[in-house]
């Protein structure tokens, strides 16, 4: 009988969707900060008289600060726990979206809208697997996708600022963003009760932590179920109790060896497709639209409809990697991407431009719904956290590409081009995910990644 099979023996109640709102307003306010920048290009423009190659720098600081961001929580949350770089990034990034708010200049305002993207991207990278650790195999792709389901929200509310806060006043725009950053102080509160991960606690060697996260976990389902819990599997895979100290060397050695080069080299080409595309539509879509005629009101009032999209983009998709697998969700939502961003490249008219648009928002989402559920299963414990966030980072290399291309040929590739160009990166996606993909669904995170050749390479950069 092992902590871990108790773990994952236990049925998703209410202790379980307490983790998953917690951790999915995070998620919430993080995306209402990226997005919010969308809205305040036009603006920004106006008061400091900038070129495009300078908006595309500032639709660019955000995913370049989610980098650093990324790779930082990676690292410190297989050294010094998930919930430690939880709790200081939503700090460190609140801080600085308030000093973005009241930059007295561009300069000011585009380093604050940086090191505001490396809190953002800190906790972004850091969410999914902490919450991916208390959740059974059964469940766990719906619970994740569901999790991340969580950004269409902030996306929404960004948009919603962006019509009836940027565009309604002078100050709109320094006002939206202290917004964003005024929820942090409840959830960094709600996030006092969080419990560490048992499994970052046993590959630390606190086992009696771990026993005392799981045991109870165990009394609050027991509880809000009122039924007696499951019986515990006779036969589980253990997990491991010794492991090597984490730090970017290690880290790179591991993933890029024979025997994880396949899933690493997968998971980050689906990162790369996907954010480079995401951002190149969302960075820009308010500012083309007004440069095809259409006004800045209704321009917003248009992204609203289009951000709404990704609410059943994710939740579909959280849906159905539990029905797919992961792998077959993910190639489904690049290739609806694909042909949404061929179809929006052939629209002219303000209405089509919208609906073609929400359609892409829709299968987008969707993608990144299935890729934060596969993204932490395909990497041990002992290196979960910094894997993910070498993955979203060097995703994060397409979003800071995408608005700065998108801002400079903009204008010789005109509006079809720039989407024509998504569609050839989505593409590429789904050939990547369907012919080398790694199947997940409804096996353990140790049945995944703590058993044979894994197993081995971790064992030998253990000694």
């Amino acid at each position: 009988m092992t902590l871990l099979a108790r773990l994952d023996r236990l049925p998703l109640s209410r202790p379980h969707y307490k983790l998953l709102l917690i951790g999915g307003l995070g998620y919430t306010f993080d995306g209402m900060d990226s997005a919010v920048v969308a809205f305040l290009l036009p603006s920004a423009k106006a008061v400091w008289r900038l070129s495009n190659g300078e908006l595309g720098l500032i639709g660019s600081a955000t995913p370049f600060g989610f980098l650093f961001g990324a790779i930082a929580a990676g690292l410190l949350g297989d050294r010094i726990g998930r919930k430690k770089v939880m709790m200081f990034a939503l700090a460190f990034y609140a801080l600085f979206s308030v000093v973005a708010a009241m930059a007295p200049n561009y300069q000011v305002f585009l380093g604050a809208r940086v090191l505001a993207g490396a809190g953002a991207g800190a906790e972004s990278a850091i969410i999914a697997p902490f919450l991916s650790e208390f959740v059974p195999a059964k469940r766990r792709g719906w619970f994740v996708g569901a999790l991340a389901g969580f950004f269409s929200f902030g996306f929404v509310a960004a948009a919603l600022l962006g019509r009836f806060v940027v565009s309604a006043m002078p100050e709109g725009w320094r006002v939206a963003q202290v917004i964003t950053a005024a929820p942090i102080v409840l959830l960094l509160w709600w996030r006092r009760s969080l419990p560490e991960s048992p499994r970052f606690l046993l590959a630390q060697g606190r086992r009696a932590e771990a026993e005392e996260v799981v045991a109870k976990l165990e009394r609050d389902v027991e509880k809000a179920t009122g039924t007696q819990l499951p019986p515990v599997p006779s036969q589980a895979v253990a997990s491991l109790t010794e492991t090597p100290k984490v730090n970017l060397l290690t880290a790179l050695k591991f993933l890029w060896s024979p025997a994880m080069a396949r899933r690493t080299a997968v998971i980050w080409a689906v990162w790369f497709v996907i954010t480079f595309s995401y951002y190149g539509f969302f960075s820009w879509i308010p500012t083309l639209l007004i440069e095809r005629g259409i006004t800045v009101t209704k321009s917003f009032e248009f992204s609203i409809i289009i951000y709404l999209a990704q609410v059943p983009g994710y939740f579909s998709a959280a849906w159905l990697s539990e029905r797919l697998d992961r792998k077959h969700t993910i190639a489904l939502y690049l290739a609806g991407s694909a042909v949404s961003a061929f179809w929006l490249s052939q629209m002219s008219l303000p209405w089509s431009i919208t609906l073609a648009g929400a359609v892409l928002s829709f299968f987008l989402n969707g993608t990144y719904a299935g890729v934060y559920s596969y993204t932490p299963e395909v990497f041990p414990t002992w290196i979960r956290a910094t894997g993910t966030g070498l993955s979203s980072a060097f995703g994060r290399v397409g979003s800071i590409l995408a608005p700065t291309i998108i801002g400079v040929f903009a204008a010789s590739l005109g509006f079809g081009g720039v989407f024509g160009l998504t569609t050839a990166v989505l593409a590429a996606g789904v050939v990547c995910v369907v012919v080398f993909g790694l199947s997940t669904a409804g096996r353990s995170l140790e049945e995944l990644t703590e058993r044979g050749a894994a197993a081995t390479v971790t064992e030998k950069l253990a000694k």
